[in-house]
């Protein structure tokens, strides 16, 4: 029995075009960590520069486009400062380095250094570039539905429309084999059919339109039988007289449909985003 097993998961290989893990809460904290070093990168290149300082020249700059400076105790009611001395510390480092001059003959006689936030910007501007870059490399592709990995499921209205237009995932351009992003959408797996090509029940997997003609044999498909009105994700082969709809999974058997119905090819597998479990890593 091991040997035919065996033997029946060798005709199935993995050939989709790209895959990857996916794990939703780790990537948003991957994005939380980058964010926190680049508010680091700022602190440490800044000549010391803190959160307090940061706020302090924030609110010194704000007034100064109104036209007046605020008194010591209005910048430690702003910035969360309760002593005045703690305060009158964080000015002089401010003076110390640059950042603000202050006229101790006048009252609340300070202003902030234009041409010392300017080389503060350009500071952060390094980092911060990086990170939108980053961003702008992302592309959304709209999540569609759901698509059956076990027997074929209904589907309404023969689409794939189960999701508002708002939904998506998000993935680096650069990890896509599509050069035209229009051409992609995304579709969440139902069930374990194709459990040998590592897609697994909750797994999204992205998809590439392609007509019935552009299919080859053994391409990972997402099939529509319009007579049944039913949706199924398998590997596709053409036969004799009928076409096989061959799943990933030893227990389950093929599906086999005479040439004569009719059947569409919605999209190939080029890409899988594993869900992973909680507490599996």
């Amino acid at each position: 029995m091991g040997a035919i097993l065996s033997r029946r998961r060798k005709k199935f290989p993995l050939d989709m075009e790209r895959m990857f893990v996916y794990d939703f809460i780790r990537t948003f904290e991957r994005v939380l960590i980058w964010l926190r070093r680049i508010k680091m990168m700022m602190v440490r290149k800044s000549k010391g520069l803190g959160e307090r300082h940061i706020k302090i020249l924030g609110f010194l700059g704000e007034h100064q486009d109104k036209g007046y400076p605020p008194s010591i105790r209005e910048i430690g009611e702003q910035t969360g400062i309760s002593s005045t001395s703690v305060v009158n510390y964080y000015l002089e480092q401010l003076e110390k380095w640059g950042y603000i001059e202050r006229d101790r003959h006048i009252s609340r006689g300070m202003r902030v250094v234009p041409e010392r936030l300017a080389e503060l910007g350009s500071t952060f501007a390094a980092p911060v570039q990086a990170l939108a870059q980053a961003i702008n490399e992302l592309i959304r592709i709209p999540l569609a539905g759901r698509i059956g990995a076990s027997l074929p499921m209904p589907v309404p209205a023969s689409d794939f429309s189960y999701y508002g237009p708002e939904e998506g995932v998000e993935i680096a351009r650069s990890l896509l084999p599509a050069k035209k992003a229009e051409e992609l959408f995304a579709l969440e797996v139902s069930g374990t059919s194709m459990i040998d090509a590592m897609v697994n029940d909750g797994d999204i997997v992205i998809m590439r339109q392609i007509s019935n003609a552009e299919t080859k044999d053994g391409d990972m498909v997402a099939v529509w039988l319009p007579e049944r009105d039913e949706t199924t994700l398998k590997y596709f082969y053409k036969e004799k007289n009928r076409y096989r709809l061959q799943p990933a999974n030893p227990t389950m058997e093929p599906i086999y449909i005479p040439k004569e119905e009719p059947l569409e090819i919605r999209g190939k597998v080029v890409m899988v985003i594993r869900k992973i479990a909680s507490g599996a890593m």
